[in-house]
C-alpha cells in the first residue's frame, strides 16, 4: 500500500536575531519554543505569524490581522472566521493547528499576487480595446462618471498654473 507523503508545511513564525556573538553563544544550532507563540531565546524573537504569503502582526485580533492580505477586508476576514466558528482571538494566542486552519482557509481566494495580476490584466484588456474606461485609464482621469472640474486631483496630479490666466472681473 502506498503510503501518503506528509507535504511540507510553510512556518508560521518569523524568527529575527538580534545580534550578539554567536561563538559566545551556546544555543547557536539550537532552538526550543514553548507552547506560546512570541519566544524570545537569546537575542531571537518571534513577531509575525505567516498567511497568504503576509506576516500579519501578533499584536491584533485576528480578524483585523487578516486584512493585512490584500484580498481580505472586514467582510471576508468576518466570513472566514464564521465559516471556521472560530473565536476572534489575538493572533499570538493562535495555536499553530489553528493557524495551518485559517492558512487553508484563505488560500481558497484569490489573494496577494493573484489578484493584483487578474486586476493589472483587466485594466490592459480595457486599454487594448480603446473602450471608454480605457481611454479614462490612459489618460489618468477617474472613469466611473465622477466630476472633474473641481475634484479627482490624486488622478489628475498637482494643479499646473497657466500664465497670463486671470479671473474675469465683476
Amino acid at each position: 500500500m502506498a503510503q501518503a507523503l506528509a507535504m511540507p508545511v510553510a512556518p508560521s513564525l518569523s524568527v529575527i536575531y538580534k545580534g550578539g556573538n554567536p561563538k559566545n553563544n551556546p544555543f547557536t544550532n539550537t532552538l526550543t519554543f514553548s507552547r506560546s507563540n512570541s519566544v524570545k531565546v537569546q537575542g531571537l524573537s518571534i513577531r509575525c505569524a505567516r498567511v497568504g504569503g503576509v506576516e500579519i502582526p501578533n499584536n491584533k485580533r485576528i480578524e483585523y490581522s487578516l486584512q493585512y492580505i490584500h484580498g481580505v477586508g472586514r467582510t471576508r476576514a468576518r466570513q472566514i472566521l464564521g465559516d471556521l466558528s472560530m473565536t476572534n482571538k489575538i493572533t499570538k494566542d493562535l495555536s499553530e493547528e489553528e493557524l495551518i486552519i485559517i492558512r487553508e482557509a484563505v488560500s481558497k481566494y484569490t489573494i496577494e499576487g493573484d489578484l493584483r495580476r487578474f486586476n493589472a490584466l483587466n485594466i490592459r484588456r480595457l486599454k487594448e480595446i480603446q473602450c471608454y474606461r480605457g481611454v479614462r485609464h490612459i489618460q489618468g482621469l477617474p472613469c466611473r462618471g465622477q466630476r472633474t472640474k473641481n475634484n479627482c486631483r490624486t488622478l489628475k496630479g498637482k494643479r499646473v498654473a497657466i500664465a497670463g490666466k486671470k479671473k474675469a472681473p465683476r
